[in-house]
């Protein structure tokens, strides 16, 4: 029987651990991917918290591999091919959480869920476009912002700093958010047009001042933050959220009324959308900044996530 290095979670609550399991076989419509390297996400935390319907369990749901096998059935795929899954795993199943992820040597996935990996992308630039990527490019897609309106990205993080440039590419007038003058030179290099330090100014007020915004993205997870934005909006605008702590959101109906604003969120993930991030990627050259990691030191990296000091994106480097 064929061993592979694997990152598990025994039971709910349970560390991150390094074992050595059978390499799973692909079923009815599944292909065997020998992974090449699996982004590390605050979602993957879920696994860790218990929300796993079963365990042990691998995390990880931004995988890029190579489809190594075919299970019975399966037509859309060759074997050789590059290949990415996201989030949404196929058959109503999320990656890393219903079924075993990406922090593994190999991985089954139902074909369905995945997507081509174009030749532009490294393995290791591509696996955070799986859900950081996608993530906030379909919430700027898919906002009522056009091309010239003030779109503002509230956050210079593991999503913030690929929303920064999805912006400005997209050709929107970009303001990047962010506490301390130190993020100002990274957020104009990342393509801000205009840049809001936190700590010295009031976000809603500059943002007015500029004019108001059409779309502001809050990709940090702070609720006081968020709902502090929504008096920096222009009329028939909206603060679309990517990311969440669980803490009630402070909004008045008087917030509201001054508007009409709208305030959603913004949670994707498909194959489709995937592609849709891929491309536009490839397109106008948005890469990740990621910091590598060996499959070994899946924890460290894990914790640097959840500790908000990585920068921007770590990604586990297990083969190719």
């Amino acid at each position: 029987m064929k061993m592979m290095k694997a990152i598990q979670i025994s039971a709910k609550g349970e560390p991150l651990q390094l074992v050595e399991v059978p390499v799973p076989r692909p079923g009815q419509g599944q292909v065997l991917l020998r992974v090449e390297a699996c982004g590390v996400c605050n979602g993957d935390s879920l696994a860790i918290k218990g929300s796993a319907p079963q365990y042990p369990r691998i995390p990880g749901h931004e995988v890029i591999g190579i489809v190594e096998e075919l299970g019975a059935g399966s037509s859309r795929w060759e074997i050789g091919q590059r290949v990415g899954i996201g989030w949404h795993g196929g058959h109503g199943h999320v990656t890393g959480l219903t079924i075993d992820g990406g922090y593994a040597e190999y991985i089954v996935v139902n074909e369905e869920g995945l997507t081509s990996i174009p030749d532009e992308l490294s393995a290791l630039e591509a696996a955070p476009l799986m859900c950081a990527g996608e993530t906030t490019f379909s919430a700027l897609k898919k906002s009522k912002a056009r091309a010239g309106d003030l779109v503002a990205i509230s956050g210079i993080g593991g999503l913030g700093h690929l929303a920064i440039q999805y912006a400005k590419k997209a050709g929107f007038n970009t303001v990047a958010i962010s506490r301390g003058k130190d993020k100002e030179q990274l957020a104009r290099q990342l393509g801000a047009h205009h840049y809001i330090d936190s700590e010295t100014e009031n976000p809603a007020k500059t943002l007015k001042a500029l004019g108001g915004a059409k779309v502001i993205l809050a990709t940090a997870p702070n609720a006081k933050a968020i709902s502090s934005l929504i008096g920096g909006l222009r009329a028939d605008s909206e603060l679309i959220i990517v990311a969440g702590s669980g803490e009630q959101l402070e909004l008045s109906a008087m917030d509201f009324l001054k508007g009409p604003h709208t305030v959603r969120g913004s949670f994707t993930g498909h194959a489709k959308e995937i592609a849709d991030a891929i491309h536009f990627s490839v397109l106008t050259d948005v890469r990740p900044i990621i910091e590598v990691f060996p499959l070994e030191r899946a924890s460290e990296a894990f914790d640097r996530v959840m500790q908000a000091s990585a920068r921007f994106r770590p990604v586990l480097h297990i083969s190719g």
